[in-house]
């Protein structure tokens, strides 16, 4: 069974949901760039520090910082013994994915798997305007759609060149997208 995935996907197809249910499921270590930082921020952890301060600058924290913080989770799972991981929004672009590549190489951790999570776009703004939240209008989401298709197009090319990605339809109940999942982890 495949047990170091990435999942790639848009915004508002439910790849935070589908990915916190299968990292408790098969006991992966679920890394969120979103929640890494802010755990490291929250353990007060050097790189957390780091993070903290640019963040606090308004800026976005670098690419390398990211890939430190992965490292350090991926180190010490592997120290403790544990199992694979999850990799969700992270990464956005081509080059955090050839960093990452070689990161992993290093860690003697490959992708085994990348899920791409497909959803047609009208699905999409449904969802994401349903969310209620205040920065959520049809205008914000169609912008960070085109974003997303910008930076993550090459993404999808780039894993599919490797013989990694999968794609599934991301339409349907959190349940019946779960098994449409599972059935590609073998």
């Amino acid at each position: 069974m495949k047990q170091r995935l990435l999942f790639l996907g848009p915004p508002g197809a439910g790849k935070g949901t589908q990915a916190q249910q299968l990292a408790a499921e098969r006991n992966l270590l679920h890394l969120s760039t979103g929640d890494l930082l802010r755990a490291e921020v929250a353990a007060g952890s050097a790189l957390g520090q780091e993070a903290e301060a640019v963040m606090a600058r308004g800026e976005l924290v670098s690419d390398a910082l990211v890939l430190a913080i992965v490292r350090s989770r991926l180190e010490a799972q592997a120290a403790s013994g544990g199992g694979g991981w999850l990799l969700d929004g992270f990464p956005r672009n081509l080059a955090q994915a050839e960093s990452l590549g070689v990161l992993l190489d290093e860690l003697q951790q490959p992708i085994e798997l990348v899920v791409l999570m497909e959803l047609d776009d009208a699905v999409l703004i449904q969802r994401l305007l349903g969310r209620g939240r205040a920065d959520d209008n049809e205008t914000v989401i169609r912008h960070r759609l085109e974003v997303y298709r910008e930076q993550t197009a090459p993404l999808i090319r780039y894993y599919q060149s490797k013989g990694l990605l999968e794609a599934v339809e991301a339409n349907g109940t959190v349940e019946t997208i779960a098994e449409r999942i599972t059935a590609l982890l073998g």
